[in-house]
C-alpha cells in the first residue's frame, strides 16, 4: 500500500481556534526560515465564525510576492482568508520528485491557520496558476474530504495518486498557451474529471500562459457562490 503522505494526503482536520487571531493585513507567518508562508487577513473577520479560506500556489520559479497580487484584492473585498505558500525549491515537490517537504510544510501551515481562525468547511479552496495549478489540482483531489473547491489556472498536469471526497473543480486554460497546450492540459483534465464524475466547470479563454484578471474573478465567484445551495447569499 502506498504511503498516504507520498500520495498527497494531508493530516489537516477542522478544529476550534486555540490561539489569538492575526490582525487584519498581510503577514509572514514565521513558520519557516526559508521561503516562509504569507497570509492575508481581511478587515472585519470574526475569528470565531467560519470564514471562507483559500490556499494559493504560485507557478514554477515563482513566489508569494509574484502570485499574491492576482488574489489579494479579491480576498480583501470578499472577506476570505488567503494563505500563500512558497515552494522550497524553484517549483513544487510534486513537479520535481513527488510529494515531500512542501506537503509537510503545508500541513504545518494549515494547522497554524486553523489554530487562529474558524475555517468554513463549505468554502475551503486550493487554487493556483501553472505549476501551482497542477499542485492544487493534484493534491486538491487527494484531499477532497476537506478541500471543497479546486481552482486550476493553466495547469499543465494532474497527478492524483489518491482520490478522496468530491471537490467542485474550476479549470481555466488559454487557447494560445505556448507552454502547456490546451489540448493535452485544460481540455484533457476537464474531460477526465467529468468522466470520473466530478462536478467540473471548464473555461477556455483566448489567451496565453498568463494570469487573466477576468478569469481569476470568475474563479473567485465560483468559489464563493457555487454550489448556491450551501451559500447564504
Amino acid at each position: 500500500m502506498i504511503d498516504p503522505h507520498l500520495a498527497g494526503r494531508l493530516t489537516f482536520r477542522h478544529r476550534k481556534p486555540t490561539k489569538a487571531p492575526l490582525p487584519p493585513g498581510r503577514h509572514d507567518l514565521g513558520l519557516f526560515e526559508e521561503r516562509d508562508y504569507v497570509m492575508v487577513v481581511p478587515d472585519g473577520i470574526d475569528a470565531t465564525k467560519p470564514t471562507p479560506f483559500m490556499v494559493l500556489f504560485h507557478g514554477g520559479g515563482g513566489s508569494a510576492e509574484k502570485i499574491l497580487p492576482i488574489m489579494k484584492q479579491h480576498a480583501e473585498d470578499n472577506k476570505f482568508l488567503l494563505l500563500v505558500p512558497q515552494s522550497l525549491l524553484p517549483t513544487w515537490d510534486i513537479v520535481i520528485a513527488g510529494n515531500g517537504p512542501d506537503l509537510e510544510r503545508l500541513d504545518i501551515a494549515l494547522a497554524e491557520v486553523a489554530s487562529r481562525f474558524a475555517l468554513d468547511p463549505a468554502r475551503f479552496a486550493f487554487a493556483g496558476h501553472s505549476d501551482g495549478g497542477s499542485y492544487s489540482l493534484s493534491n486538491g483531489l487527494c484531499n477532497g474530504d476537506f478541500v471543497t473547491h479546486v481552482l486550476a489556472f493553466s495547469a499543465g498536469f494532474m497527478t492524483a495518486l489518491h482520490q478522496e471526497g468530491a471537490p467542485c473543480v474550476f479549470i481555466a486554460h488559454g487557447s494560445k498557451d505556448e507552454q502547456t497546450p490546451v489540448e493535452t492540459a485544460g481540455r484533457a483534465h476537464a474531460a477526465r474529471l467529468k468522466q470520473a464524475g466530478y462536478d467540473v466547470v471548464y473555461i477556455e479563454h483566448d489567451g496565453p500562459h498568463k494570469s487573466q484578471p477576468h478569469i481569476v474573478e470568475a474563479g473567485v465567484r465560483y468559489f464563493l457562490r457555487y454550489p448556491t445551495a450551501t451559500v447564504g447569499s
